[in-house]
Order: C-alpha cells, then sequence, then structure tokens
C-alpha cells in the first residue's frame, strides 16, 4: 500500500472572485489555518521525502507553511505549470456573485463545477493570457490554456501526474502535494474512478489534508480527511456560497 497526502492552498482574498491562473497570494488568516493542519500533521507522526506543488504562490505558500511548522523546508520541492489551478478564461478575476447576477447561477454552477463546459476563452490580445506572465515565457503560447473545463485541466495535469509524481509514489517516497480545488478534483476524479456525474459534487476545503491509500494499481482504497466531519463539511459550505452576495 501507497500514501499520498493532498492539500488545497489556504483561503485568498480572492476566494469569490474566479482566480485561475491569477497569481494572487494566500490571505494571513489562510497561513495560520494552514500552520494548524501542518503542525496536525507533524503531531500524528507524518513526513514527507519530496513536495508537488504548482507555479503559483497561494499553493507554493500554503506548502511552505506546512512544511515549515513539520521542520520538512529541506525536503526538494518541485513546481510546473501542468499542476496549476484550471484557468478560467474570460472569468478571470470577475466577482462570482456579479457574474451569477448576470448569467445566472445554474450557468455559474456548470462552469465551476462541469466536466466539459468551458469559460469563454482569452484572446492572445488580453492582458491575462499567461505568455504575458513571465513564469510562462519559455513555453510555447499555443500550448498555454486560455480557458478550461475540468476534462482539459485533467487533460493537461494528468500525464504530468502519471509521468512524474507515480514513480516516485512506487519508489516508496511519502509525498505531499499542494494544490488547487480543480486540479485536486481531476486528481480526485483519477483516484476514485468517478464519473461526470459524480465529480460534479465534489468540492474541496481549504488547507485541511486528505489523505490517499493507494493499492498497487495507484487507486485508492481509501481516503479521509485529517479533521472532524463537521470542520470539513463548514469549510465546503462556505466555498459552496461563494456565488451568492
Amino acid at each position: 500500500m501507497y500514501k499520498i497526502v493532498l492539500i488545497r492552498h489556504g483561503v485568498t482574498s480572492w476566494a469569490t472572485r474566479f482566480t485561475g491562473w491569477t497569481d494572487v497570494d494566500v490571505m494571513p488568516e489562510g497561513i495560520e489555518e494552514t500552520k494548524k493542519y501542518g503542525k496536525r500533521l507533524k503531531e500524528m507522526g507524518y513526513s514527507f521525502d519530496l513536495a508537488y506543488t504548482s507555479y503559483l504562490k497561494r499553493a507554493i505558500r500554503t506548502l511552505w507553511a506546512v512544511l515549515d511548522e513539520m521542520d520538512l523546508l529541506w525536503i526538494p520541492l518541485i513546481k510546473d505549470w501542468h499542476m496549476n489551478e484550471r484557468h478560467y478564461g474570460a472569468l478571470q478575476g470577475l466577482n462570482k456573485a456579479e457574474v451569477a447576477q448576470k448569467y445566472g447561477e445554474e450557468q455559474v454552477n456548470v462552469w465551476r463545477r462541469s466536466y466539459d463546459v468551458s469559460p469563454p476563452k482569452l484572446e492572445l490580445s488580453d492582458p491575462r493570457h499567461p505568455s504575458n506572465d513571465v513564469k510562462y515565457r519559455n513555453i510555447d503560447p499555443a500550448i498555454l490554456p486560455t480557458g478550461e473545463s475540468l476534462k482539459d485541466t485533467i487533460e493537461r495535469f494528468l500525464p504530468y501526474w502519471k509521468d512524474t509524481v507515480e514513480p516516485e509514489i512506487k519508489k516508496r517516497k511519502n509525498i505531499v502535494v499542494s494544490l488547487h480545488s480543480n486540479t485536486l478534483r481531476a486528481l480526485i476524479m483519477y483516484l476514485d474512478n468517478l464519473n461526470k456525474e459524480e465529480i460534479m459534487k465534489v468540492n474541496v476545503p481549504y488547507c485541511i489534508p486528505l489523505v490517499y491509500e493507494l493499492g498497487e494499481d495507484l487507486k485508492a482504497k481509501k481516503h479521509y480527511y485529517l479533521a472532524p466531519d463537521e470542520e470539513v463539511a463548514r469549510v465546503i459550505e462556505g466555498i459552496k456560497n461563494q456565488t451568492k452576495k
């Protein structure tokens, strides 16, 4: 059996906006909440050999806070753009509640939770296009996303996971991964073998470590959060209400 720990980044000031690849940071309260769970991991005897995250500072900062609490800042930390959040295209930066008022909550829920419906895409001339960000200067603009569905996110993320992370899991490395709502949903869909309807119901809470125990095929045997059910439910309920005034 293998075991991995997954963590969604701490809350940001853009929690009520479509963030996507916009590189906003974690709020101080998000860092404090993250430290609490880093301490919990240490108290429960967890340790890590290797860490993965995206190019986005909210995921990186969250991982730093966890590893700092565990006195593990020295372990290798691998960052890759394939692990970035889903790209929300022309919705990036817009307030979720205001978009819901304009297009209806049902449409916004489809953009947020559906499997294969992508938001309106960015034009290359748009300042928000990732090719205008120095982090992606060495990447062909043609392969950078400009508006992704969950299906698109999976097609970007999963080959990297299989080619890069899974071989390290098979070496029995203790791995922690700090990601985003939709890259985590992509991974959960794969690990739990969920269908398109089932993944629409999945929300991932901020900060709370999610432990997966995997079989020899690297598919989930079981998973659990390192927090009481009511604590997980409270955070998820707040996420569900982000489209409401």
